[in-house]
C-alpha cells in the first residue's frame, strides 16, 4: 500500500480570532477519492482553508512526505495543491479563457491539461469569450474546477461541487470528478450523499472541529443508524440533503 499523498495531525485553525478546526486528524490516499462529511457548521470548509494556510493554523500537515503548514498559501499551491472553493468564486468580469489563464502556473500547465479541461467540460470552449459572471451556476462551477484542474497537481481540495445545482450538471460534475481523479487525487467536501456514494473511497467525519469517524464511504454509507447519528441523515434515503 503507497503512503498517503496528505498526512493532517492535530490541526487546528481559526479565523477572525475564533476557532473553527479543534482538532482534526486524518490521512489522504494517494489515489481516488476521500469525501469529508459532517454536519453543516462543524468545520468541513474550515480545515481545508486551514490546510491550504488561508485560515490560521497550528498542527502538521504533510504533502507527499514535505511539511506545508509552516507555508503561506501560494507556496502551497506552488507545491502542487489546487483548491476550487465553495461558492466558485471566479472572476466575474473577465472571459473563461482570462479565468483560465490566470489559474495557469508555470511549469505546471500543459496541452495535456488543457486537453483534459476541454475534454470534460465542452461547453466552457464555446464560451471561452463570454464574461464568467454571465454563466450560469453550473457553468461557473465548471471554470472553478477547470481551474484546478488546467495545472499539473499532486491533490486536489473541492469544496462542495455540486452546491445549488440542478441534477444533470450534478451529474456533469460528478463525471468530472471521477474522470479527474483518474490522474489526481481528490479531498472532496460533499453534501450529496449520493455522489459521495458514487464518489468516494474513503470517508472522514467531522463533528465539532473533530474528527470523529473515519473509513471506506461504502461502509458508512450502508450503515444507516451509523450514517443518521454521525450526520443526522438517513443514508438510503436523504441522498441530496444539505450536511
Amino acid at each position: 500500500m503507497s503512503d498517503p499523498i496528505l498526512t493532517v495531525a492535530h490541526l487546528a485553525a481559526s479565523a477572525a480570532g475564533q476557532q473553527v478546526v479543534e482538532d482534526v486528524s486524518f490521512t489522504v490516499p494517494a489515489t481516488g477519492i476521500t469525501a469529508v462529511l459532517g454536519r453543516n457548521g462543524v468545520g468541513k470548509t474550515s480545515t481545508l482553508k486551514g490546510i491550504m494556510g488561508l485560515y490560521q493554523r497550528t498542527g502538521e500537515v504533510t504533502l507527499a512526505g514535505e511539511r506545508i503548514d509552516g507555508l503561506p498559501t501560494h507556496k502551497v499551491v506552488q507545491r502542487g495543491i489546487g483548491y476550487v472553493p465553495e461558492d466558485r468564486e471566479v472572476f466575474s468580469r473577465l472571459s473563461v479563457a482570462e479565468n483560465l489563464r490566470l489559474a495557469e502556473r508555470a511549469g505546471a500547465s500543459s496541452p495535456e491539461r488543457r486537453e483534459l479541461v476541454e475534454r470534460l467540460f465542452p461547453d466552457l470552449v464555446q464560451r471561452r469569450e463570454q464574461a464568467a459572471g454571465t454563466l450560469s451556476g453550473g457553468q461557473q462551477q465548471m471554470v472553478a474546477l477547470s481551474r484546478a484542474l488546467i495545472n499539473d497537481n499532486r491533490l486536489l481540495l473541492v469544496d462542495e461541487p455540486t452546491k445549488g445545482l440542478a441534477p444533470l450538471i450534478v451529474d456533469q460534475v460528478t463525471e468530472a470528478l471521477r474522470e479527474a481523479a483518474r490522474t489526481v487525487p481528490i479531498l472532496l467536501v460533499e453534501q450529496n450523499l449520493e455522489v459521495v456514494r458514487r464518489l468516494a473511497g474513503d470517508a472522514v467525519v467531522i463533528s465539532g472541529g473533530r474528527v470523529v469517524h473515519a473509513g471506506p464511504a461504502a461502509e458508512l454509507l450502508a450503515d444507516d443508524a451509523l450514517t443518521q447519528r454521525l450526520l443526522g441523515v438517513h443514508a438510503e434515503t436523504d441522498t441530496g440533503v444539505a450536511l
